[in-house]
């Protein structure tokens, strides 16, 4: 392997030369500098990486943990993330837990002993069902910098990027109120995360200040050992008066639009559908489906910047939560 110390030799200069030239250090002429990245250019010259990140400190890589890589906001969030830490210079190791407490502990284990420089991740199902975030906060008291996007826990103390969950949910009702509909009815295979918890509770709010409401709140949760479409289809059937459907998931508004529309419902003269999925649904759907955008790449963008923010401040500051504003766009289930 091609070393410092060969480029030096050759060139008949100091390792500390050749070291300076290959960062265009102002100390080091053009012309030595055109030599050395020449002849390091000719022989294939590779930096060692780990030897630089000793000598720095530094790995100038990020450890990203997701729950999900085939959940399209998890995989576009992924996206927006390694595009921006390239932007900066930053590469990134990417983990997937599958919604598991365990193999998101393993994926911080391997990733703490030096390999990254910060962590960027959203929690797993199961982290957040049993509550246990231990294995984080032992992480966060070595102060090693961490973000948490979208679902986060309000107990740890470190930088978050999150959307406004309950204010989503709450503006989308509010919608529906105000199109005058009666009897609306909520979709979830969420329930047990954050994200789900803060949409229903602002699905419910938004029923509860309304005076002219009259209907109980019906929140329909789906499992994953259901079927979705059997669990739509008695959504149908057990509540006929239904005018107004809130899907707080990916996809569950979608299956509801083909349900509704195979059944005859008039939409959205007779019944409105929002939905939380993202464009890559709307092609499969018409009319086109309204939904509430979470501005994916936002968050993905956000949570790069606050990790490096946070890498490159001198002293601790308390930690920041930003939150990205969501959208309510309307579309042809809607009136």
């Amino acid at each position: 392997m091609v070393t410092l110390k060969h480029l030096a030799e050759q060139l008949n200069v100091s390792v500390s030369t050749v070291s300076k030239a290959l960062n265009d250090s102002p100390e080091i002429g053009k012309d030595t500098i055109q030599r050395v990245k020449e002849l390091a250019q000719h022989l294939n010259y590779q930096p060692n990486k780990m030897a630089l990140s000793l000598k720095s400190n530094k790995t100038n890589t990020l450890g990203v943990i997701i729950p999900d890589i085939l959940n399209h906001f998890f995989a576009k969030a992924l996206y927006a993330i390694e595009m921006e830490a390239a932007k900066q210079g930053y590469n990134i190791i990417t983990c997937v837990s599958n919604e598991l407490l365990s193999k998101e502990e393993n994926s911080l284990q391997l990733l703490s002993n030096g390999s990254v420089d910060g962590f960027i991740m959203s929690l797993a199902e199961e982290t957040q069902v049993k509550n246990n975030t231990a294995h984080i906060s032992k992480v966060l008291d070595r102060e090693m910098p961490m973000v948490l996007f979208d679902r986060v826990c309000d107990d740890l103390e470190c930088d978050k990027v999150i959307i406004d969950d309950f204010g989503a949910a709450y503006e989308a009702t509010k919608h529906l109120l105000k199109e005058g509909r009666k009897y609306i009815v909520l979709v979830s295979d969420i329930e047990d995360l954050s994200v789900g918890k803060l949409r229903t509770n602002g699905y419910l709010k938004a029923l509860e200040e309304d005076k002219r409401y009259k209907q109980e709140p019906v929140v329909v949760s789906v499992t994953k050992d259901d079927d979705l479409e059997q669990v739509i289809d008695h959504l149908f059937l057990s509540n006929e008066k239904v005018d107004g459907i809130l899907s707080i998931d990916n996809t569950s508004g979608v299956v509801a639009l083909h349900k509704a529309l195979k059944k005859g419902y008039s939409i959205p003269e007779k019944l409105s559908i929002i939905g939380f999925s993202d464009k890559n649904v709307l092609v499969f759907t018409e009319p086109k489906l309204s939904t509430i955008s979470q501005h994916t790449f936002d968050i993905g963008k956000a949570s790069v910047k606050l990790i490096i923010d946070r890498l490159n401040q001198k002293s601790k500051t308390e930690p920041v939560t930003t939150t990205i504003k969501t959208k309510l766009v309307l579309r042809g289930t809607t009136k």
